[in-house]
């Protein structure tokens, strides 16, 4: 029998965690331990882009509206401002609740970008994914769609891209008419998704007199969706001493009647009738935002009628995200 020659193991380069490429999970881990990824580096990459992030919008400007478009708002645009300006070639980048055919970004023939915000994402850190995808919108081939992936778990997040000093103003529309400039020359596919998106989107209005409120209305009642910035313990405590005092409508037969929980966030809403308008609220959420901001400098224990409201306003919270 032929003896067999000794085995010796060609020495791998030695790479840091820094420097270890994301592969397929199943594929051979970069790193050369002969594991595959997701058993070796990849476990670590796969817990940091899980990991929930419970505010991902905190920290840019207009977050409570970052969580309206993302939760509440059917047809909406944003112009966003990058940090480090315009790239050349790329006329604007707009934000967007929702693209044709779900697409994540879109790069248009004009060269300028449109980001979709309200897919779904892979990660726990929706600024991470929506960052990824914002990056590879502003170089890819004018004319084509940007497709989902998993974000880098050491890429970049929204504010590391966005101008923390630029303004975010949502312009809300009855349609989604913006998807196509030349409704002539688009392509079945995408006038399928248009006409699909504005049979199902609700009438959505924001208010001019204060921040982040939204009316909507539906085929029974209308309501009014105000995401507010305080947080979450302290809201409620100055909720519950408005409504135990009669004090937390917005009208003759307007309700207070829970909340949403969205991206770390609280957002109020109430019930309004059918033939309230979002005009007829402007003043009445005005008014309201006043005694809010007296209740919440209120930090006198909650009596027994307010910690009832209290439980009952609790019990009727719904968490979006």
């Amino acid at each position: 029998m032929a003896k067999k020659r000794p085995q010796t193991k060609a020495k791998r380069p030695q790479l840091t965690d820094e420097q270890i490429p994301v592969v397929g999970a199943r594929e051979p881990c970069p790193c050369g331990s002969g594991r595959r990824y997701k058993a070796c580096h990849g476990r670590a990459a796969a817990q940091a882009v899980t990991e929930l992030v419970h505010r991902p919008f905190e920290g840019l400007p207009g977050e409570c509206d970052w969580v309206a478009l993302r939760e509440l708002v059917p047809a909406a645009t944003v112009e966003l401002t990058l940090k480090d300006g315009l790239p050349e070639g790329v006329p604007s980048v707009t934000l967007a609740t929702v693209l044709p055919m779900a697409w994540p970004a879109l790069r248009r023939d004009d060269g300028s970008v449109l980001l979709g915000l309200q897919n779904d994402t892979p990660s726990g850190d929706l600024s991470r994914d929506l960052a990824d995808t914002l990056q590879r919108a502003l170089t890819a081939e004018p004319g084509t769609p940007v497709q989902a992936r998993r974000a880098p778990a050491d890429g970049p997040r929204l504010q590391d891209l966005l101008d923390p000093k630029g303004s975010f103003e949502p312009v809300v529309h009855d349609g989604f008419e913006f998807w196509v400039p030349d409704p002539e020359n688009a392509t079945p596919d995408v006038t399928a998704s248009l006409e699909r998106a504005n049979a199902a989107a609700i009438p959505t209005v924001k208010l001019t007199g204060v921040d982040s409120a939204y009316w909507c209305e539906t085929p029974e009642k209308n309501h009014l969706r105000w995401v507010m910035p305080h947080p979450e313990e302290q809201l409620l405590d100055a909720l519950a001493r408005l409504h135990a005092a009669g004090r937390s409508s917005l009208g003759e037969g307007t309700r207070l009647v829970g909340s949403f929980r969205a991206h770390g966030l609280t957002v109020p809403v109430w019930d309004l009738p059918s033939e309230v308008r979002a005009e007829d609220v402007e003043k009445p959420a005005a008014e309201f935002a006043e005694r809010l901001a007296a209740a919440l400098a209120t930090d006198a224990p909650l009596t027994a009628d307010e910690r009832r409201a209290r439980g009952g306003l609790t019990n009727r919270q719904v968490t979006l995200s």
